[in-house]
């Protein structure tokens, strides 16, 4: 234990003092901060006025023809971004849009047909869909009129809407989808960038030949879970930081997000699901950390340290791709996310997205997490005696023969 503890502190120190890290948690923490006040400033900037209030000369122009005055007062109500003008002619429209006077322009038709103008058509451009029902509503409003009704009648049946409550039995997607994604997707950075540090840091030592020097005096069980719960530990307080200041940042400026239902919800995590985040984030870091580390001490150069990881990166991206793709569908209680959730390579992945997104047994989380700690402590011990072994192990890349000989070898 007094070999751990000096072990665990000289790495933690290194990741503390490293410039590098520190400056890339300083960065991350700088643009969190500006991300989060951005509302606030840019309301102290525009004086808090609403889009609506600003003068009809600072918003982009949009074209409506034919020049009808109910028309336009239609169509600004609808498109307050806006500043609508009539034109007499279609031509006239799409020659201004081309030439970058005006932003966009609708031609309407009396048999409720229309066509909208636009120069670069954005994949977020939703006008067509806003002026699809205002046009809706106008020939609806022009048939009943038509048919005898009053235009007070006409309204009042036009305004009618129907009303609906939702009441969700398990779990609401749309509100924990964010922080789910944003959580497996630190998971896969903090994973590929400091399990390839573990194993770098391996492969550097032992270029070095201190590493001989260190197996022979400290047991490396002691060595292997220092260097592993140091990368671990620091990955943890880089996370605290960017996310801690994200938090202290969003409560200081809530008021400025709180129509933001995005940003909201990912504040808005229940305790237990954050619990649950921690403890599988750790053990799946944990896991990873010991198979590049292992991978580390059989690398005789440190050229071949992306050659010799390899294999497990491609296995965790694997795994990623298939919670990505069940998460972006909805659909995670589907076979293949349901055998990944007991499998200890892709389960901190694949059981938090299910206790996040569906309603998941009590006795699947407790086997899944059996699961994953028995095998944190199995690989963790398996990959100090490949430590010990590989270290000693230079010349060409040893086959995985080769290794599983010597480490019962060492028994």
């Amino acid at each position: 234990m007094k070999q751990f503890g000096k072990i665990l502190k000289f790495e933690l120190k290194n990741y503390m003092t490293n410039k590098v890290f520190v400056g890339v948690t300083v960065f991350l923490m700088v643009v969190i901060v500006a991300v989060m006040f951005f509302p606030r400033v840019m309301e102290a900037v525009s004086g808090g006025d609403d889009a609506a209030d600003q003068p009809t000369s600072d918003r982009p122009v949009m074209l409506l023809t034919p020049a009808d005055q109910d028309g336009i007062a239609g169509f600004q109500a609808a498109f307050p971004d806006y500043a609508v003008k009539g034109v007499d002619t279609e031509d006239e429209a799409r020659d201004q849009v081309q030439s970058g006077a005006a932003k966009c322009a609708f031609s309407v038709r009396d048999d409720g047909t229309f066509t909208y103008y636009v120069d670069d058509l954005t994949m977020y451009d939703t006008n067509m869909d806003t002026a699809q029902g205002l046009v809706t509503a106008a020939m609806q409003m022009k048939a009943m009129l038509e048919g005898g009704l009053s235009a007070e009648a006409a309204a009042s049946v036009l305004s009618a809407q129907a009303r609906g409550d939702v009441v969700s039995l398990g779990q609401d997607q749309f509100h924990s989808f964010f922080y789910t994604y944003i959580m497996i997707f630190a998971l896969y950075m903090v994973i590929l960038l400091y399990g390839q540090m573990v194993a770098t840091n391996v492969a550097t030592e032992k270029s070095s030949r201190a590493m001989e020097l260190l197996v022979t005096s400290a047991d490396p069980v002691s060595m292997m879970f220092g260097k592993v719960l140091s990368s671990c530990l620091a990955g943890l307080i880089q996370l605290v930081c960017v996310f801690g200041s994200a938090l202290l940042c969003f409560s200081l400026n809530r008021s400025y997000w709180g129509d933001n239902p995005i940003v909201s919800s990912i504040f808005d995590m229940p305790t237990a699901l954050f619990f649950y985040m921690l403890a599988f984030f750790v053990l799946g870091f944990l896991i990873y950390a010991f198979l590049f580390g292992a991978v580390g001490s059989t690398a005789s150069k440190l050229e071949d340290i992306n050659t010799s990881v390899m294999p497990i990166t491609l296995l965790f991206i694997a795994g990623f791709i298939v919670v990505v793709m069940a998460l972006s569908t909805g659909e995670t209680e589907t076979a293949l996310m349901k055998a990944c959730s007991f499998i200890p390579f892709t389960s901190p992945m694949a059981m938090f997205t299910r206790i996040a997104m569906s309603q998941v047994p009590a006795i699947e989380i407790a086997l899944s997490m059996v699961i994953l700690v028995a095998s944190v402590i199995a690989i963790g011990f398996i990959s100090a005696r490949i430590y010990r072994v590989g270290v000693l192990l230079y010349g060409t890349p040893p086959k995985p023969a080769a290794i599983i000989k010597a480490v019962l070898r060492a028994r």
